[in-house]
């Protein structure tokens, strides 16, 4: 009889064990290369002259106390964070307690509380500003900043504020009331309980800090409600302004793919030879009509020099503004909104007939007066200053229309005699049109969005900062500075730094 075939025998392959602690040596010098973007950023901030940083840090030499982290450090790791991705304090904690690699290299493998990060991060607004213009310094030494041109553009960034936390003014009346009957209430609880724990007082104080913080934000967004009402001229606009509980200056904005809601206005301005920042605002306003001036004078005092040329888009294009850089000898160049495709869909939204568009009545200039196809006089009314131009107003007697067998086409939606409006540019806009009809300053236009564009989408999706995650104008404008920074050391050490480091091997 055969013997049985043998079964084949089982694979044995090492086993995994989790449980096990380990200890090895480690090299902190080599966690990164040496071409690594923190090594850069490192390198960047430490030849800077970072004394405003140090200039509040008690702790000296030759005395008692605890020494507190460098200011050094801290400014290369919310940099290196915001590189990669990073804009929370507790995020970058995280990091540096599981080794991540450029982090624990920055930090030499030791961990650095939220706490101080988050608290450093808007605790030094002109250090910071000074840093930004030192940084810009070295771009500009390089010859990555000629100021010869300058594309500007604005983008909304969400602020940290929900929809529903915007009420109007009896809400917030009531939210305020409430906050300070709580306010009271543990304030009068801790004056009957002044022998507690100590553990007890110290939730006490947290909580009355908490409530009054509360009642401020509150009473700020009754503040801030009067400005916003300030600024609508409609009496239900004026009845129906809100403000919002959690950000009193953020306002409700058009944001990208036709959304609406709390945001601020980001006005960035960036050379164009190398597409480096050399300006960053913060605005509280939707449009950007009155933002250009503004990020004119950023520029001239981050550089000491006013930008040659300003290309923009139409949402800049307006007499103001063109007066303006007029005065400051700055050349401008940008697109203008095609009014009359605007006023043909308004007029073809509300059932107007093409052949009683504006361009089918004549204009006769002897009497001041317009023709209409059926042979009607439209008479003038009145004129007023927009968009950089006098408009002249002009109206149809209101029994000529209701005679006429063209109203249904002409003016279905309208009790009175149909109106037509004839725009005069002023001289300045006037000369404006003119430069902007030539073919090189349409050439210089085309270069506009790749350029303009080019750093908001970077500092949205590569840093992504699409949502701020501090509130308050000042906080958020700290916020978009070190985007900005991080931004343009990146550019450094993509276009100089690492070609430098990637180079000296091959020349040693």
């Amino acid at each position: 009889m055969e013997s049985a075939k043998l079964a084949p025998a089982k694979p044995r392959v090492q086993a995994i064990n989790r449980q096990q602690m380990v200890l090895r040596p480690m090299a902190v010098e080599q966690l990164i290369p040496l071409d690594h973007p923190a090594r850069g950023i490192w390198e960047l901030v430490g030849q800077r002259d970072l004394s405003r940083f140090y200039a509040e840090i008690k702790a000296v030499e030759g005395t008692a106390g605890r020494e507190p982290v460098d200011p050094w450090l801290l400014i290369s790791l919310w940099i290196y964070a915001y590189s990669e991705k990073i804009s929370s304090a507790r995020e970058i904690e995280r990091r540096c307690q599981q080794w991540h690699p450029g982090f624990g290299w920055l930090t030499g493998l030791t961990v650095i509380n939220h706490h101080t990060l988050s608290d450093f991060r808007t605790a030094h607004g002109a250090a910071l500003e000074q840093l930004f213009v030192e940084v810009l310094g070295v771009l500009s030494q390089a010859g990555m900043v000629s100021l010869e041109r300058v594309m500007h553009d604005g983008t909304k960034v969400k602020a940290n504020a929900a929809d529903n936390s915007f009420r109007r003014e009896p809400s917030l009346r009531e939210h305020l009331a409430a906050a300070q009957e709580q306010v009271e209430r543990l304030e009068l609880a801790a004056e009957q309980d002044p022998e507690g724990k100590v553990q007890r007082r110290r939730q006490q104080r947290g909580e009355q800090r908490a409530a009054r913080e509360r009642q401020q934000r509150i009473e700020q967004a009754l503040e801030e409600l009067e400005q916003i009402r300030a600024g609508k001229e409609d009496p239900k606009e004026r009845a129906e302004a809100r403000a919002s509980l959690t950000d009193a200056e953020a306002r409700i904005m058009k944001q990208a793919q036709g959304a609406i809601g709390p945001a601020y206005n980001v006005q960035i301005s960036t050379d164009a030879q190398e597409k480096i920042i050399v300006g960053v605002g913060v605005s509280q306003a939707a449009s950007d009509g009155a933002e250009l001036a503004p990020a004119v004078g950023r520029i001239e005092a981050n550089t000491g020099r006013k930008p040659e040329e300003m290309v923009v888009d139409g949402g800049f294009t307006n007499q103001p503004t063109l007066e303006a850089l007029e005065q400051e000898g700055i050349e401008m160049i940008g697109s203008l909104t095609d009014r009359t495709a605007l006023t043909e869909a308004v007029l073809r939204k509300r059932g107007v007939a093409r052949e009683f568009f504006p361009s089918a009545f004549t204009y006769q200039a002897e009497a001041n007066h317009y023709l209409c196809p059926a042979g009607k006089v439209l008479r003038y009314e009145g004129r007023e200053m927009q968009h950089g131009a006098t408009r002249y107003r002009y109206r149809a007697a209101t029994a000529d229309c209701q005679a006429c067998l063209g109203r249904a086409q002409c003016c279905p939606d309208s009790r009175k005699g149909r109106s037509l409006v004839r725009s005069e540019d002023a001289p300045v806009m006037a000369a404006f049109k003119a430069k902007m009809a030539t073919e090189a300053a349409q050439q210089i236009y085309k270069q506009r969005a790749g350029v303009a564009e080019f750093p908001n989408a970077w500092i949205k999706d590569k840093l992504g900062l699409r949502q701020f995650r501090l509130r308050g104008r000042v906080k958020v404008g700290m916020e978009a500075l070190w985007a900005c920074l991080t931004y343009n050391i990146q550019q450094w050490i993509r276009l100089l730094w690492q070609p430098q480091q990637q180079a000296a091997p091959v020349a040693a």
